[in-house]
């Protein structure tokens, strides 16, 4: 793991996601957000884009040598 930042931040993300989902269909009463439409799009979206913050953060990418690696012959 390389960016342990983002992994949480993604987790964080994906949690709110679906906190947002199960209040906007209305499984999760008590609040103000409970049945409305709007909540029930908009968790789904934040829930993905935490998912790609955590594959991203997770990934372990090659970094890319210096420009003057190879220098010019």
């Amino acid at each position: 793991m390389r960016r342990p930042g983002m992994v949480v931040g993604g987790v964080l993300l994906v949690v709110t996601g679906a906190v947002w989902t199960l209040q906007g269909l209305g499984y999760l009463p008590g609040s103000v957000m409970s049945g409305v439409t709007f909540w029930a799009v908009i968790g789904p979206v934040v829930a993905v884009v935490g998912l790609v913050l955590i594959a991203r953060g997770w990934s372990r990418r090659r970094a890319r040598p210096p420009d003057d690696a190879h220098p010019s012959a």
